[in-house]
């Protein structure tokens, strides 16, 4: 069980400027239903400051919490003020969220960064990053982990799996969107190492193990679910369950996760593929 905040329960319970403006200057929106988290902010601005903020959020009650303070620090602001608010600010004004659920903090950056490119259009500029920061690419924008520190943690601290990155630098402990970037980084910085030899039928079971013990959890997570259907050769054929089978980015989560896992713990020549395909 998630340990919540007082603010973040209070948000939950009380949310503050729920419901939309009529003619907003601005509107953002990110996630997306067949995920489980979706935000729509609404913006009135006014000689370039924001004179009110609303949203309207269907999704968990850290999503509901993170919009409702988003909303309470964007009224009264500058233009310019606002395009600097990080994730990382608006879970500290909460108190913090659970690592579980730092992506909700993150669909509000989102949401917000998606409103003022609507707004400022040609002029927009993208969020400023510390200068430090600039020479290493931010790749887990849940926590602020940039590309040298996770370099690091595999050249220096011997990390070979996208877990071993995430115990060492808590970078994919939130969304898991950042896992293929990292899964690329393994595969890119760390020493190659030799797999073990099998034969068909413990092939199948080590699979079968995986993603019953890695794979599935991962994607019961946002309320997916994935099912074994054949193996042949080193062709995988699986099936979507829950939201993984409606969500418009299934052939991505096959390729970019549950490949890509299977690639690294099992056999480089795996191709996986939907039943239905």
């Amino acid at each position: 069980m998630w340990e919540y905040s007082d603010k973040v329960k209070d948000h939950f319970k009380n949310p503050r400027n729920v419901g939309s403006i009529e003619n907003a200057d601005a509107v953002g929106e990110a996630g997306a239903l067949s995920c489980g988290d979706k935000l729509k902010l609404y913006l009135k601005i006014e000689n370039g400051i924001i004179k009110d903020a609303k949203f309207q959020t269907f999704g968990c009650g850290s999503a509901v919490a993170a919009s409702s303070v988003l909303t309470q620090m964007l009224i009264g602001k500058t233009l310019e003020e606002a395009r600097k608010i990080t994730n990382k600010q608006i879970a500290d004004e909460l108190d913090g969220l659970p690592p579980e659920k730092m992506h909700c903090s993150v669909m509000g950056r989102e949401a917000l960064e998606d409103a003022l490119k609507n707004y400022l259009k040609d002029d927009y500029k993208e969020f400023e990053v510390e200068e430090n920061e600039k020479s290493s690419p931010i790749v887990c924008h849940c926590f602020g982990i940039g590309e040298k520190e996770i370099i690091e943690a595999i050249k220096n601290n011997g990390a070979k799996t996208f877990d071993d990155v995430s115990k060492i630098t808590s970078a994919g402990l939130a969304c898991g969107r950042c896992r293929a970037d990292i899964e690329s980084l393994i595969k890119q910085y760390s020493k190659p190492s030799e797999k073990e030899k099998l034969n068909p039928v413990q092939k199948i079971l080590k699979i079968n193990n995986i993603i019953e013990t890695i794979i599935a959890p991962e994607l019961q997570k946002d309320f997916g679910d994935i099912e074994l259907i054949n193996v042949e050769g080193n062709n995988v054929v699986v099936k979507l369950k829950g939201h993984c089978s409606t969500c418009q980015n299934a052939k991505l989560t096959l390729k970019n996760f549950v490949e890509t896992k299977l690639k690294e713990l099992v056999d480089e020549e795996i191709n996986v593929v939907d039943e239905n395909e």
